[in-house]
């Protein structure tokens, strides 16, 4: 019989939320963001397409400072271990912030977006409200809150694919991307039902504690595992759980779509390694996630895929967002690898991967802007001779398309050298795994490549003018992201020891 709780258990928990709030101020300031930026847009009518960008970069700016703070407050469980503050979470929360600010940026210089008069205030509240969604990802440590975070990501990404709603590629991305999420949602869903049946925890510790001494039915926990990892799966976009993710990218705001590849992704990543490496039990004692395992096989498959997929279908993409779908399905399989070694280097290697991922892909998407509002299209054959007419473009390009082929002395080169060599570092067994990486990074280097081939060595079919003009903000922050690709593709040691700080205490509790 259910039992009224007492004042004192009611004060209790009071007490316990009241504590808990002083650890959680930059998800509160970031939700303030969120209700500021409504009233912005109800207030401000005229000209707010401007006045929302500024707010948002200023208050996505001044969460940064929230989340320095944070540095002192690691190894805290709030909410009733509901979520955490260590490393590993802080280090995606800068992650996810500047990958907000930088979508703004994107979303400035869009003419597909500035030549909007309506839904302008609602596409930065969204923005703002994915960034609070991806922040939670990172920090949740109980089913419950993953999957409050988790449809909060997915619900803001939902409608900014379909911003561009009076266009039919734009409502048919939207549409897919609704599907696929429902479904995977519905499966991750039903695999913790399984979880929580099998131990009566919610709490990912719990859970794995419970695992241990109770023991449990391989097939079930197995069952359970898979169901959960399709709904992280269709986050992170690798195969065979990338179906919505060209259509989506293509019909999305280009803006969006890099926020989708980067952000979204690694998001889904964050949430990959904490789960599997709290969740599930692993080790010599289980034969879980051990060289032979059926679980190491499986995220070996996931990978495998993904690189080959990915790498080989985008040599037949003539659009470029399609080409850089592909491409982040490959990007996917790659980071894999660093989560398949399960030590601290391998973790290393991963965020430093998705670090110098968010500058050169941000970067791609920048440039494809710029030159989407000069010619009005996408498409690759259009690049031709834009190399001469807009120089600081074609070489920017040139350096993020390098880069993201992983070649020196770019950061995409020490990106990939460290994922290799951290599978190197566990012996002959992952040997494979490292070629079929380096082979299909070789791959890549056709389709990459064919795109500084048109704007360099082949003159276009269309009449252009000998100069073409961009604004003075795009080509500014075109230029920092091309020289901090080149930067920490030589100094690369302050983004490998803020990498390695990230793993730290996540390191001594799981390895």
């Amino acid at each position: 019989m259910y039992e009224i709780p007492s004042g004192a258990e009611i004060q209790t928990v009071i007490s316990s939320l009241k504590s808990s709030a002083v650890y959680y101020l930059p998800e509160i300031y970031l939700s303030a963001l969120f209700l500021v930026l409504i009233l912005v847009d109800l207030i401000f009518r005229s000209k707010r397409h401007h006045l929302m960008s500024i707010t948002a970069i200023v208050g996505l700016a001044g969460s940064l400072w929230f989340i320095w703070q944070q540095h002192a407050m690691t190894g805290q469980e709030i909410f009733f271990g509901m979520y955490v503050i260590d490393e590993f979470a802080i280090f995606f929360k800068y992650f996810f912030v500047l990958s907000g600010i930088l979508t703004v940026i994107l979303s400035m210089a869009s003419d597909e977006l500035n030549h909007r008069t309506s839904g302008v205030g609602e596409y930065y509240v969204l923005i703002v409200g994915m960034v609070i969604g991806m922040v939670m990802m990172a920090s949740s440590t109980d089913l419950l809150m993953i999957l409050v975070s988790m449809e909060l990501v997915s619900l803001a990404a939902y409608v900014l694919t379909g911003y561009l709603k009076r266009e039919k590629r734009s409502t048919e991305g939207s549409l897919k991307y609704l599907v696929y999420g429902a479904v995977s949602s519905g499966l991750m869903i039903y695999g913790f039902s399984l979880l929580y049946g099998m131990t009566g925890e919610t709490n990912i510790s719990e859970i794995s504690s419970m695992l241990m001494s109770r023991g449990y039915d391989p097939l079930t926990l197995m069952i359970a595992s898979i169901m959960i990892l399709a709904g992280i799966g269709y986050k992170v976009g690798a195969v065979p759980f990338h179906f919505w993710s060209p259509d989506v990218y293509e019909g999305a705001p280009i803006p969006v779509t890099a926020l989708l590849s980067v952000a979204s992704k690694a998001a889904g990543f964050a949430l990959l390694i904490r789960f599997f490496y709290v969740a599930v039990p692993h080790g010599p004692e289980t034969g879980a996630l051990t060289p032979g395992s059926e679980w190491l096989m499986l995220l070996m498959i996931l990978s495998v895929t993904s690189m080959i997929y990915g790498n080989v279908v985008a040599l037949w993409q003539k659009n470029i967002k399609r080409l850089l779908a592909y491409s982040s399905i490959a990007h996917a399989g790659y980071i894999l690898l660093g989560i398949i070694v399960m030590d601290e280097l391998g973790t290393q290697a991963t965020l430093f991967y998705m670090l110098s991922y968010l500058l050169m892909n941000f970067g791609a998407f920048l440039v494809a802007v710029i030159i989407a509002n000069k010619t009005g299209s996408e498409n690759i054959e259009d690049y031709r001779g834009l190399g001469r007419r807009m120089p600081l473009a074609g070489a920017a390009m040139t350096v993020f398309l390098i880069s993201l082929v992983g070649l020196p002395p770019t950061v995409g080169f020490i990106g990939k050298l460290m994922i290799f060599s951290a599978l190197l570092s566990k012996g002959s067994i992952f040997i494979w795994l490292a070629l079929v990486g380096i082979l299909t990074s070789v791959i890549s280097l056709y389709y990459y490549m064919l795109i500084p081939l048109n704007m360099y060595l082949r003159e276009s079919k269309h009449p252009l003018p000998d100069t073409i003009k961009t604004g003075i903000l795009p080509q500014l922050v075109t230029a920092c992201l091309m020289l901090l690709t080149l930067y920490f593709g030589i100094f690369f040691t302050p983004l490998s020891d803020f990498a390695r700080y990230a793993v730290t205490l996540f390191g001594n509790q799981l390895y």
